[in-house]
């Protein structure tokens, strides 16, 4: 069935199921039994002629062109709600030279969030990555369960997100381009790892902007922030294993980013076109090619992680799509066009290939949105506002690790 409630949109993926004499009855956590009915499909376990099993569901009455992309079983290590003995060590980053601060606690004993919005940007705010997998956890589990007195997206007096998350002290950010190419599994692990750090931004930017946008946009968006917390998770525990002596934050980083974030923190459309469906569909290209790399190199645990993230982030881009087409269908404009569009004010240089066509179509993207694609956003020097401005040279080819392209002229 469908994980949105009929009534509300909400998720209702932790809904109770009640058996009755003559039905099942789901009571969603978001308000009272109301007697609508939920999309349900039929799905059954079948057997071919080679006696092999498989799933089969059936589509939609009123579906379009409709198939089955994917099954894939729910990753249990990030189960919520969230397992007491989780290991969250391997994220500590080293104190030496400083004193060490008392453990804040993960729901603040003074202005406790009381609403999804007000959990973003709290959970933004924080610089602990220890601390900001632990409010992810219980904010996204209690928004789930009904917990929450409201998303918040619709308060005269909703709190605004920080103009750039703070990071710990410990983290250098140097400019992308000094990053050279990562051909160390400890540092390619580090990279991959920085880069999944942002998801709640938004929420918070954009929930209270636009009071329109239904339960299930807030759904979507928790589940990557919770997965990109997963993702951070895997990561840095993989990366504690293999080298020990590199622990995550004792690399240099950059925020390369969070630049495209900042250009789009004023248009929620922009966000998605640029955010979700050019850097995050970047990643479905050169993921494959990564895992090759530790796969080649025998490290089958990186493997699998790597594996992980690339299934979730086929539905990070179908996300950005599916909001992407509904605010175009809202604004009544075509989704492919304004896309391409937004690129090319908000993007700098080719969107380059070679492209994984077939996860980019799982997500929605067909060809006519990225083939023969520029951006044409200028570049300056904000060290020196009064230099012309520049065009950038593409360094995306050099580092395949990265999900997004960026480099600068030299």
């Amino acid at each position: 069935m469908e994980a949105q409630c009929p009534h509300l949109g909400a998720d209702i993926s932790h809904a109770e199921i009640e058996e009755c004499e003559t039905s099942l009855v789901l009571v969603c956590p978001w308000h009272s039994e109301t007697g609508l009915k939920a999309c349900t499909y039929c799905v059954q376990v079948r057997s071919n002629d080679k006696e092999d099993n498989f799933v089969w569901v059936e589509a939609p009455e009123d579906g379009i062109n409709w198939r089955l992309v994917e099954l894939r079983p729910v990753s249990e290590d990030f189960a919520d709600p969230p397992p007491p003995a989780l290991d969250l060590s391997h994220l500590s980053l080293s104190s030496k030279g400083r004193v060490p601060s008392p453990p804040e606690p993960v729901v603040p004993i003074e202005n406790t969030p009381k609403t999804l919005i007000e959990w973003a940007v709290l959970i933004l705010n924080t610089a602990d990555p220890t601390l900001k997998v632990q409010r992810t956890r219980h904010a996204v589990n209690a928004f789930r369960t009904g917990q929450l007195k409201s998303i918040g997206h619709r308060a005269p007096n909703a709190p605004t997100p920080p103009d750039v998350p703070p990071r710990e002290d410990a983290i250098v950010t140097v400019d992308p381009a000094k990053i050279g190419r990562r051909k160390n599994r400890p540092v390619m692990l580090h990279a991959l790892a920085n880069i999944e750090q942002w998801a709640w931004d938004i929420i918070a930017r954009f929930g209270s902007k636009h009071p329109d946008l239904p339960p299930a946009f807030f759904s979507d968006f928790t589940k990557m922030a919770l997965d990109e917390s997963k993702h951070f998770t895997l990561l840095t525990a993989r990366l504690a294993a293999l080298s020990p002596s590199t622990p995550y934050g004792s690399l240099p980083v950059h925020a390369a980013l969070w630049e495209s974030a900042s250009v789009t923190s004023l248009s929620l459309r922009s966000r998605l076109a640029i955010i979700h469906l050019v850097h995050e569909a970047r990643g479905l290209d050169v993921n494959p090619g990564t895992i090759e790399r530790f796969r080649r190199a025998n490290d089958g645990e990186s493997v699998s992680v790597l594996e992980i993230i690339h299934a979730d982030e086929v539905t990070h881009v179908t996300a950005g799509h599916r909001w992407f087409t509904w605010m175009c269908e809202k604004d009544c404009v075509d989704p492919v066009q304004t896309f391409r569009q937004e690129v090319k004010n908000g993007w700098r240089g080719d969107v380059k290939g070679p492209f994984n066509i077939e996860d980019r179509e799982k997500a929605g993207m067909t060809r006519d949105f990225y083939e023969d694609l520029r951006g044409e956003m200028e570049w300056r020097d904000e060290s020196n506002p009064s230099a012309p401005k520049t065009h950038p040279i593409d360094l995306g080819a050099k580092d395949d690790t990265a999900k997004i392209t960026v480099g600068y002229e030299a």
